[in-house]
C-alpha cells in the first residue's frame, strides 16, 4: 500500500472531498496547509495574520512560512505510519524542501495524485461555496444546499462566502497554479510517482480510482 501521499490539483478540483474519503478509508492523518492556516487565522496568531494578508488576495503564502509549518507537522507521531499532504507542495522549492524532510526521516513520497478539472467547472464549484460563520460547516448553492436558505443546518448560524471564494480571487489563484504549481507535475512525473485523474467525474467514481492507486492495484 502507498502510505506517503500528495494530493494535487487546482482550487475547486475536489481535493477536499477526496481527502476526507481517503483518511476515512485508510486512517491516514490529513495534512492540509489550508486548514492549518485557517486555524491560525481564526486564532489571530502572528502566522495567521501574516497568512491572511496573502490568502485574502488569492496569493500563495510564502515558502518559508509554509515549509516551516509542514515540517513541524510531519515530525509528529501520528505521521510515522504515513500521511496525506493536501495543499503542499505548491512550488518546486517546496517540493525540494519536502524531499529533504523525507530523506531526514529515511522515507519517500510513494504517490502523487493530480486531480484535473476544466476551468468552467472550477468556477462553478468555487463561486457557489458557502460556509457557516459560526461552526464552519460547508455548503454549496447547487450541490449542498441548506434546509433553510442562508442558515446552517447544524447550528443555525449564518452562511457566508469566504473572501477567496469569488471569481476574481479564483482567477488569481488559478494563475498562480498555472505558473508556479503546474511545473510540479513535471517534477513528480520525472520522479515516477505521478498519476493524473479526471476530477470532473462524480466523487464516488473518482474515489474508486483513488483507492486502486493507494492499494497498488493499478
Amino acid at each position: 500500500m502507498k502510505t506517503n501521499i500528495i494530493l494535487m490539483g487546482p482550487p475547486g478540483a475536489g481535493k477536499g472531498t477526496q481527502a476526507k474519503l481517503i483518511i476515512q478509508e485508510f486512517n491516514l492523518p490529513h495534512i492540509s496547509t489550508g486548514d492549518m492556516f485557517r486555524e491560525a487565522m481564526k486564532n489571530a496568531t502572528p502566522l495567521g495574520l501574516k497568512a491572511k494578508s496573502y490568502i485574502d488576495q488569492g496569493h500563495l503564502v510564502p515558502d518559508d512560512v509554509t515549509i516551516g509549518i509542514v515540517e513541524e507537522r510531519l515530525a509528529q507521531d501520528d505521521c510515522k505510519g504515513g500521511f496525506l499532504l493536501d495543499g503542499f507542495p505548491r512550488t518546486i522549492p517546496q517540493a525540494e524542501a519536502l524531499d529533504k524532510m523525507m530523506a531526514k526521516m529515511h522515507r519517500k513520497i510513494d504517490l502523487v495524485i493530480d486531480v484535473e478539472t476544466p476551468k468552467e467547472e472550477l468556477i462553478r464549484r468555487i463561486s457557489g461555496r458557502r460556509v457557516c460563520k459560526s461552526c464552519g460547516a460547508p455548503y454549496h448553492v447547487d450541490t449542498m444546499k441548506p434546509k433553510v436558505d442562508g442558515v446552517c443546518d447544524i447550528c443555525g448560524g449564518p452562511l457566508m462566502q469566504r473572501k477567496d471564494d469569488n471569481v476574481e480571487a479564483l482567477e488569481v489563484r488559478l494563475n498562480h497554479y498555472e505558473h508556479e504549481t503546474k511545473p510540479l507535475l513535471d517534477y513528480y512525473k520525472e520522479a515516477g510517482n505521478l498519476v493524473t485523474l479526471d476530477g470532473s467525474k462524480g466523487k464516488d467514481l473518482l474515489f474508486v480510482e483513488v483507492k486502486e492507486l493507494i492499494r497498488g492495484e493499478r
